[in-house]
């Protein structure tokens, strides 16, 4: 038999039908692909200075020449 089961006389009974066409079907392919996208971190480094007092000593010296006055017949005298 062929697709129309019912024959009538060496004919079809019944004409064939408009076709009748679905929504198309989609099939989707994903594809991915790496794109590189930049990460900047910026860091900034701090040089931190201080000042810490550290003791330097320093001496001054002075010379003084002091006169004495001296008597000398005193002394002489008393021996």
């Amino acid at each position: 038999m062929g697709l129309y089961a019912h024959h009538h006389k060496g004919g079809h009974c019944c004409p064939p039908g408009e076709a009748i066409i679905d929504p198309p079907q989609y099939v989707v392919n994903d594809y991915f692909h790496p794109q590189i996208v930049p990460v900047i971190h910026p860091i900034q480094i701090i040089n931190k200075h201080h000042c810490v007092p550290v003791p330097h000593h320093q001496y001054t010296v002075q010379t003084k020449d002091v006169f004495c006055p001296t008597d000398y017949r005193g002394k002489k005298g008393k021996r």
